[in-house]
């Protein structure tokens, strides 16, 4: 259903680097950069049929997470849930709600971390089993 998600930053290198580190744990490559025509700055991470986005805001106001958003990435395993989760917080990343884990919830089991990324942006590594 989704075709792309895209965030915004303050400091698009910051975001680089972490986002390099973060998503190469899911086996995603460096990004396509892109400069617009305004001159902002987007890194464009393409991987198995989905592209995850981070640009500096085109309206010149700063950056913002959105409140009571998450952007979820698919992990292979439990193991590599808490792998994503424990490079993130190494990286600039602010560990959140519970240590990763199982949790059992509405869709069945799940293996869950959670982390805020350097620009406030909540993010999910999940795991479903089966």
């Amino acid at each position: 259903m989704l075709h792309h998600i895209m965030i915004g930053s303050n400091d698009i290198q910051r975001s680089r680097r972490f986002y390099n580190t973060v998503l190469a744990v899911l086996g995603a490559g460096e990004p396509m950069e892109h400069v617009n025509d305004t001159g902002q700055t987007r890194l464009f991470y393409i991987h198995n049929g989905s592209t995850f986005s981070i640009s500096e805001p085109i309206n010149g106001e700063p950056a913002s997470a959105a409140n009571g958003s998450t952007i979820g990435f698919l992990c292979n395993s439990p193991e590599q849930v808490k792998e994503l989760h424990d490079i993130a917080v190494a990286n600039g990343g602010t560990s959140i709600e519970d240590p990763p884990g199982p949790r059992e919830g509405t869709m069945g089991l799940m293996h869950l971390c959670y982390f805020l990324d350097p620009d406030g942006h909540k993010i999910c590594g999940i795991h479903r089993p089966g």
